[in-house]
């Protein structure tokens, strides 16, 4: 191949040439109409505000004013929030069953005195009083109910997990082009797992309480639905995007789509498919604390009871609890991820 020889003007000719600048004024009034529309949206959403109030928090957590409600709201929360509760009490008198003799592990018998004023009918004075009360003290027993409830939290994902999986297998093979037997099988697979995409688990988690009542039922359903609109719609990706090479040399031999489906192409997806249930498992850990405080079961509920009754030290064992399960779920799916990909 031969190259062209690039033209040289003749010698003595003035050279004129000049670059067009990038940018015009038709992009200056874009840029300058989308930020005036950023204004419009961040004053509706306060965010003028925001700035404000964080800037003042910042000034006075560096001594350069002298109050600021953000200071003031996170440090009462944060003071009533330490130490975290890990025992539990309950007073002896509501516990008309308890035998002293077979008490819970860890579990002893208080006797607490309280000292009141009472008014004397005899005197008709305020007179000082010892009180007795005795109470049974569980000393790791709030750390065990969360760990119980923490465990129920993981059930529900998993129960969440699995069903999402068992609902968007069959829903990529019908929303997979390329493999799906009917254009209306397509259409209606894509606008189902578009369908649950759409709704979030937290609106479908109110309608199944209303439907199953309160417990994890709800909570399973709710996170099962959506992440499979997820699954699916992943799944079916996937199988469109898997090496042509295999499956057309499985059809040449006579393989049936479902043959070809098995052979040509789920070892080409599965390591895919395994990092995106566990995206979806981890996922829905952290959900299925959201949805329990619509009363769909699981710690979520816990901590919205805890909070309604401003017991925020037992709402810090919660959160702590949370982060570590998250955590080590976040490490161990990190290092299978690792194992297949």
């Amino acid at each position: 191949m031969l190259a062209k020889p690039i033209p040289v003007p003749p010698q003595g000719t003035q050279l004129e040439w000049r670059l067009d600048p990038p940018y015009s004024a038709k992009h200056l009034l874009v840029v300058i109409g989308l930020l005036a529309l950023l204004l419009w949206t961040g004053h509706r959403t306060e965010m003028d505000r925001m700035v404000a109030m964080s800037v003042q928090a910042v000034g006075k957590l560096v001594g350069l004013a002298d109050d600021s409600q953000v200071v003031r709201g996170l440090s009462r929360v944060g003071t009533a929030m330490w130490p975290p509760a890990i025992s539990e009490q309950e007073d002896v008198a509501r516990l008309p069953g308890l035998d002293r003799d077979r008490l819970p592990p860890l579990a002893y018998i208080e006797v607490q005195e309280r000292t009141e004023q009472r008014l004397n009918p005899q005197t008709l004075k305020m007179e000082a009083s010892v009180e007795r009360t005795e109470t049974l003290v569980k000393p790791v027993g709030y750390l065990w109910t969360v760990t119980v409830k923490m465990l129920e939290t993981l059930e529900i994902a998993l129960w969440g997990t699995i069903l999402s999986v068992l609902l968007s297998v069959p829903l990529a093979y019908f929303a997979a082009r390329n493999y799906t037997p009917y254009r209306a099988t397509y259409t209606l697979a894509r606008g189902t797992i578009s369908l649950l995409r759409s709704a979030p688990e937290l609106i479908v988690a109110l309608f199944l309480v209303l439907a199953y009542g309160f417990g994890p039922i709800a909570g399973v359903l709710a996170l099962g639905l959506h992440a499979a609109g997820f699954l699916g719609k992943f799944y079916a990706e996937d199988i469109e995007n898997a090496d042509k090479k295999p499956q057309e040399a499985l059809e040449a031999i006579g393989a049936g789509k479902l043959k070809t489906l098995w052979y040509g192409v789920l070892p080409q997806v599965l390591p895919q498919y395994i990092a995106y249930t566990l995206y979806i498992l981890d996922r829905n850990v952290r959900m299925a604390t959201v949805i329990g405080l619509v009363g769909a079961g699981g710690i979520g509920q816990e901590l919205k009871g805890r909070f309604d009754m401003f017991q925020y030290d037992h709402v810090a064992t919660i959160l702590i609890a949370i982060f570590v399960v998250v955590f080590l779920l976040d490490q161990f799916s990190a290092r299978l991820r690792a194992r297949l990909m």
